[in-house]
């Protein structure tokens, strides 16, 4: 997930500078400008303004933004709810991943540039997978995505289902030795630990550096989000440094003593043309595997195990006639999806809806906008596990980002949630459940609960 360091206080007087500047022009700039058409009424910035200071979801804001039409222009970008114009977004050939936002041009643009010469690379900065493009983007992911096929994944199910059993009887113990103990935090004992322990394993992770890694990936994780603190900025591109010290220690020590894992097979693998991946490709390439591969599955567990509790009808149906689980997983991803939106930029210009819409321009994809477009889904706002058309949902993004760990994800949250609710159907949730203070990626940070 990151190549590079932040500037350290040993560096010259320019460099130190350079991440004021970042968060100045990337965070603290577009902060005020959004908040200013927010108050003028732009969708777009009301809607970046309510997921930063609120965790619910700006349904209202959705419904707004799609029936002001199919693709929708603010001050900053196109916008678009509606699920079919969400997929030609997604897959269209002249839209690239990610937000470019002047290029480099003018003054400011080019002090950009310069500033983001010392940037920690994260999941939204090349050579990251998120934003690379063809042909460096399929010669990468071709080296990954037989790891992740449907047929890898289910060989992974039985050691799943037995990680998630031992967590299971580590909370089982924990309750018979200190039955008037305080509630059990969900998140922290189950949610993270399923999904960290699986990718850990498939990366080669020693176990005892698997909390470090839940540490890298939670203080990293707002990296995806705009109008960062200078505090929070600082502490992400912190958390990104350390990361990229271990993982190049870790793979390291690939290279020393190469294993059966991932990460030893991504260390020795050669393209077509025998060429190795670049050390700064390996690094983005694992770290992304790596944090990716746990942070949304978190996510995913733990709304699922809050929509289900609520839902006890549901929940009652999934007992009865279990082979109903994987749509009910389905239908937690259309409801309420681990990642609510993506950037993309127009790279030539091109034809979206209907819509001319020129070089240079952001596109602004609401996932979870499109994951309730009522032309698709009836009752879109209902949680209905028999729902045929759950899985048109487009929360594992589309096109040729369409996520490489969807499969996993989809094993690991069918086995972490039913392997939960059948040892534990009287779980209740308790007071105190907060969410994350991420705005792009939306899950718990704590889910108390009693286990009974």
């Amino acid at each position: 997930m990151l190549i590079g360091t932040a500037a350290r206080p040993g560096s010259p007087p320019t460099d130190r500078l350079r991440p004021l500047i970042r968060w100045a022009l990337g965070h603290a700039l577009p902060k005020r400008v959004i908040a200013g058409a927010a108050r003028n009424g732009d969708l777009h910035a009301q809607l970046i303004v309510a997921t930063s200071t609120s965790s619910e979801v700006p349904l209202a804001l959705f419904a707004q933004i799609r029936a002001e039409g199919p693709l929708q222009r603010s001050k900053f970008a196109f916008v678009t709810a509606s699920l079919p114009v969400v997929r030609e977004v997604l897959s269209n050939p002249d839209v690239r991943s990610g937000v470019e936002v002047g290029n480099g041009a003018g003054p400011l643009g080019r002090l950009g540039a310069w500033a983001a010469q010392t940037t920690p690379i994260g999941p939204l900065s090349p050579p990251s997978l998120l934003v690379t493009e063809p042909p460096d983007h399929t010669r990468m992911r071709k080296l990954v995505t037989r790891v992740f096929t449907v047929k890898a994944v289910q060989g992974l199910r039985e050691r799943t289902e037995q990680i998630a059993d031992e967590l299971l009887d580590a909370l089982a113990d924990r309750a018979r030795a200190q039955p008037d103990a305080r509630p059990v935090d969900l998140i922290e004992t189950y949610c993270a630990l399923l999904p960290v322990t699986v990718i850990a394993e498939i990366l080669g992770v020693p176990e005892a550096d698997r909390s470090k890694v839940l540490e890298f990936g939670t203080g990293a994780a707002p990296s995806l989000d705009l109008g960062l603190s200078w505090q929070q900025f600082r502490a992400v591109e912190g958390a990104l440094s350390r990361f990229e010290a271990w993982l190049t220690d870790h793979i390291e020590l690939k290279r020393r003593e190469p294993g059966e894992d991932l990460l030893s097979k991504l260390v020795a693998a050669r393209d077509d043309d025998g060429l190795a991946l670049t050390d700064a490709e390996l690094k983005a390439t694992a770290g992304l595997v790596l944090a990716a591969g746990f942070e949304t599955t978190v996510n995913l567990l733990g709304n699922g195990i809050a929509l289900l509790h609520d839902h006890p009808d549901q929940l009652a149906l999934l007992h009865r006639e279990p082979e109903r689980w994987p749509t009910a997983v389905e239908e937690v991803l259309r409801l309420d999806p681990p990642v609510l939106l993506t950037g993309r930029t127009v790279v030539r210009d091109t034809e979206i809806a209907g819509v001319r819409v020129p070089r240079g321009a952001v596109v602004t994809a609401l996932l979870a906008g499109a994951n309730r477009d009522p032309e698709v889904f009836i009752d879109p706002d209902t949680f209905d596990i028999t729902r045929s058309n759950a899985d048109e949902h487009v929360s594992f993004s589309g096109g040729r980002h369409f996520c490489l760990g969807a499969a996993l994800a989809r094993m690991e949250g069918e086995v972490g949630m039913r392997r939960l609710f059948e040892r534990y159907p009287d779980l209740r949730l308790q007071p105190g459940a907060q969410r994350r203070d991420t705005r792009i990626l939306r899950g718990f940070a704590t889910l108390p609960a009693r286990l009974s």
